[in-house]
């Protein structure tokens, strides 16, 4: 029994890395690095599973490290950041922070410049070069690009107004689908995030947008021309609709039939069952595609305490073929380099993606401009009172409320 015990004590120093006669450094040697990667992307547990089960250990069992990726939005991100430089206690190695918040990263001198011009396989899409760089310098590798698409049940079909191509489909033309559907099956079966602070504001500043609007200006001319016509959706949406924190879940379900939102979500419902959709560009208005477009950028922080690492990481990261394998197994994000766009294929993933890049290319776009304005959930809450109250409430249009929205607005400014 005394030797079994000595035996199993033995293994059990072994095996947490303690080693007799001096060989506890040369484990401590061998040991994997620690990463530390924070992000405000693929908060999703699908999306993240994913990059743990498929992505990390590539780039794990090429460096001898294990990346430890946690989820923090934009704005803690930043105070965070902000707490590391005047403390001098740095944590972070890779952060992935949205285009709408970079410049303050850069400004605030919290990121090192990358050596992109040491990756000459990939050149990183132009939409977003005003905001990833500054003087002549990249500070932010673009990730995980994503504008609005349209999704559409099968079954709606033989409501679409005669005449209509629904690859190519106006404002107009969605909003009379969605009022005859209404009107032929008894119910709505439109869907919106109707669940305050969620993604409303997107789906209507992208409508704004092709108005002639501007974002997330609530009563331009470009808006108000928009308003007057989403008041004839009042029964357009479905009776359900206050509940949708998401809308992939009512559209998977067939709970609904038609929406325009984030090209991912759409993927995710999309991929299940392509036969059972048709899958096209958000509709346009008289100024073309409008469409909120977002990417987040991965970028090495200043004090980064494995700096060699995390440039490996960011590299590694941003080559076209992970690229395209990220952007396929989280849903159907965009992949913002051109090398990595050049290769989809066919598959309904791929087909979602395509659909994206088109309105990338051609839309009339607006980025998020959430670090101008003191809460951007309080922003978000502004549009979803006027939806609740103009939209699904009276159904009637109504400036005087809109003014006062905008006023709203122009409060939370920074």
């Amino acid at each position: 029994m005394r030797k079994v015990l000595i035996t199993l004590v033995m293994l059990s120093l072994l095996t947490t890395g303690f080693m007799f006669a001096g060989g506890q450094d040369e484990v401590a040697d061998d040991a994997p690095t620690s990463l530390i990667v924070s992000s405000r992307l693929y908060s999703r547990a699908t999306e993240t599973k994913f990059l743990y089960d498929e992505i990390f250990p590539e780039f794990e069992a090429e460096n001898n490290a294990i990346v430890k990726f946690e989820i923090l939005e934009d704005e803690p991100l930043l105070k965070r950041a902000r707490l590391m430089a005047e403390t001098g206690r740095y944590t972070t190695d890779v952060v992935i922070v949205g285009t709408g918040w970079m410049p303050q990263w850069i400004e605030g001198g919290y990121v090192e410049a990358l050596p992109v011009n040491d990756w000459n396989d990939r050149t990183f899409s132009a939409a977003f070069m005003g905001t990833t760089s500054m003087g002549g310098k990249t500070y932010f590798a673009p990730v995980g690009a994503d504008v609005y698409l349209m999704l559409a049940n099968n079954k709606a079909i033989k409501y679409l107004p005669a005449g209509t191509d629904v690859q190519n489909i106006t404002w107009e033309q969605y909003v009379d689908w969605a009022v005859a559907i209404a009107e032929g099956e008894g119910e709505g079966k439109t869907a919106v995030t109707g669940v305050p602070m969620k993604s409303l504001i997107y789906m209507y500043g992208g409508m704004f947008l092709s108005f002639g609007g501007e974002f997330p200006v609530i009563n331009s001319a470009g808006a108000n021309e928009a308003w007057k016509l989403l008041t004839k959706m009042k029964n357009a949406y479905s009776p359900t609709v206050m509940t949708y924190d998401n809308v992939t879940i009512p559209m998977k379900s067939g709970e609904t039939w038609l929406t325009v939102a984030h090209m991912a979500r759409m993927g995710e419902a999309y991929r299940s069952n392509p036969s059972n959709y048709v899958i096209a560009p958000a509709p346009s208005g008289p100024k073309g595609i409008g469409s909120i477009a977002g990417a987040s950028g991965f970028s090495l922080p200043v004090g980064a305490p494995n700096r060699e690492l995390a440039i490996k990481f960011i590299e590694f990261m941003t080559r076209p073929d992970i690229a395209v394998r990220i952007a396929r197994g989280t849903g159907g994000f965009l992949p913002p380099i051109d090398e990595a766009i050049a290769v989809l294929g066919d598959s309904p993933i791929d087909e979602v993606i395509k659909k994206g890049v088109m309105v990338l290319q051609n839309g009339v776009l607006s980025g998020v401009p959430a670090s101008e304005y003191t809460s951007w959930g309080a922003v978000k809450q502004v549009y979803d009172d006027v939806f609740a109250e103009m939209i699904i409430g009276t159904g009637v249009y109504d400036k005087a409320l809109l003014d006062a929205a905008q006023a709203k607005l122009e409060a939370l400014k920074n």
